[in-house]
């Protein structure tokens, strides 16, 4: 390449049923359904873990989704919801939901403690104790756990959150020069409150770590989310929120159908036998100087699906460039997970023909020295660094910003790429203010500049977790640092290599 070049990227095709083809994953579902259509179909058993008046507002919208949604205002960009069963061709039998008390009044002590590590530390013990006990004893298997909270678990069950001053409060905890996990108590009552201060505050990665060990897999939903007609006062601002029901349909159906097994679409481009690895750090304590570090790599296979798998804490943080880097053997121990897996569920029983490593990151000799051991006579790897980047904008002279998917080739190796901009199909823009690019640059091995963008572009519409047109991040990348917070949300969380749906 000679100079820059400006070029638009065509927006990649998705797969769904009867091998139907098309951009948005509403207008697929909805005129062919999920792509696996055939094999995830009927009845489903699910369950609904929480206090009764946050699990009947769950069972009232999941009947709700089993009809059509429609908004008050038809919107382009906010598709009519067809039902669950028009849509998926699954159905909840709700005369078999396996339903788990969770008494108010102890989710509203628990809430009323100050420590919040103490708080949030005990509300997940109280959701996560009784879904293990239903495990170890279940005469009726469920697939898919929703865990119904109210708003107060969400307002104060995340990091530097305070309860308002009340003399009902209740302090209990340690104070910092007490939570030394080698000093022990006389009395065993208070070695117990040490274990809280092992966990992240996190409501959320807790309770997801808590149950990785036991493969229990939830969907966490907040009471507003979903009975705001009936829990709020504000007419304008209910009024407002009736805008994203159809959204939350979508979405909420879709990250169920996902969770029980469905793959809701594939990629429709999709090169045979390639393999997409993200890399994930997440530091285990917050002091700057603190070089330890859990590790993490998503594998996204051709099939549409992810698996997640983790490696060993180490000191793979340095303060000085604030990046993170693995060793040699930490590197091919992870690699050889990924590709072992891959061989695993390859129809061919094979190695991958690519595999693209995307990291936030330059990789160091060290660790890439490790990918290349692993990989020789097996596969060919590339390394991908993507960044945000804010240098410049690109504008035009129209109503809306740059298309998604413009592209800007600088090199061989190096590209800016715009995952956000106006879409046509919607008639509108992903984002709400001047998109800016993302960098996009081949840093080991060799691959074509605008085949790697392709395929960065494409792995955008592959978040299972929303039913969306496209995020803005690939998916090796896009739940980077929510996939490490459940990691690391507590010391020595233990977990198989599971499926990404055990983490979000």
């Amino acid at each position: 390449m000679t100079e820059p070049e400006l070029i638009h990227i065509e927006e990649p095709k998705l797969t769904f049923g009867y091998n139907q083809k098309l951009s948005d994953p509403r207008d697929g579902i909805t005129l062919f359904g999920p792509f696996s259509r055939d094999k995830i179909v009927g009845q489903i058993n699910i369950g609904i873990i929480g206090a009764a008046e946050q699990r009947k507002y769950v069972f009232d919208y999941l009947q709700k989704i089993h009809r059509p949604v429609f908004s008050n205002t038809p919107d382009i960009a906010r598709p009519f919801f067809p039902g669950i069963e028009a849509a998926f061709g699954i159905h909840i039998n709700f005369k078999t939901v396996q339903e788990i008390n969770i008494d108010r009044v102890e989710i509203d002590t628990f809430l009323k403690y100050t420590d919040s590590h103490q708080r949030v530390f005990n509300l997940t013990d109280l959701f996560a104790g009784k879904l293990k006990i239903y495990y170890e004893q279940e005469d009726i298997p469920v697939t898919v756990w929703f865990v119904a909270i109210p708003d107060e678990i969400y307002q104060y069950g995340r990091p530097k959150s305070k309860i308002p001053s009340d003399d009902s409060n209740i302090k209990v905890g340690l104070k910092k020069s007490e939570r030394n996990p080698n000093q022990v108590f006389l009395f065993d009552y208070l070695n117990e409150l040490k274990e809280a201060y092992n966990f992240e505050i996190n409501f959320h990665n807790q309770l997801k770590a808590k149950l990785l060990s036991d493969k229990i897999v939830t969907q966490i939903i907040r009471e507003s989310t979903i009975a705001y007609d009936l829990l709020w006062t504000d007419e304008k601002k209910k009024t407002y929120e009736k805008i994203f029901d159809t959204a939350k349909a979508w979405n909420i159906s879709t990250t169920l159908y996902y969770k029980v097994g469905g793959i809701p679409w594939k990629l429709g481009d999709v090169r045979p036998n390639v393999c997409y690895l993200g890399l994930v750090y997440k530091k285990t304590e917050n002091s700057e100087n603190n070089r330890n570090a859990c590790c993490a790599v998503q594998m996204f296979l051709d099939s549409g699906d992810g698996m997640v798998f983790r490696g060993n804490i180490g000191p793979w943080y340095n303060p000085k460039t604030k990046e993170f880097h693995l060793s040699k053997n930490d590197a091919a121990e992870l690699l050889t997970l990924s590709l072992e897996s891959f061989k695993d569920k390859s129809e061919s029983n094979s190695y991958p023909d690519e595999v693209f490593i995307h990291a936030k990151t330059y990789f160091d000799s060290e660790e890439w020295d490790g990918f290349e051991e692993t990989s020789k006579g097996k596969t060919k790897i590339v390394g991908i660094r993507i960044r945000d980047d804010s240098n410049f904008k690109l504008y035009r002279d129209f109503d809306y910003c740059i298309p998604r998917g413009s592209a800007l080739l600088v090199t061989n190796k190096f590209a800016y790429l715009w995952t956000k901009g106006f879409i046509p199909r919607i008639q509108t823009q992903l984002g709400l203010e001047t998109p800016n690019p993302i960098s996009v640059e081949v840093t080991q091995g060799e691959n074509d500049i605008l085949k790697v963008c392709k395929d960065i572009l494409a792995l955008t519409k592959l978040n299972y977790n929303a039913c969306i047109f496209a995020d803005g991040s690939p998916v090796t990348l896009r739940f980077a640092d929510s996939i490490g917070e459940v990691l690391t949300a507590g010391k020595n969380i233990k977990g198989d290599i599971l499926p990404f749906k055990h983490y979000v």
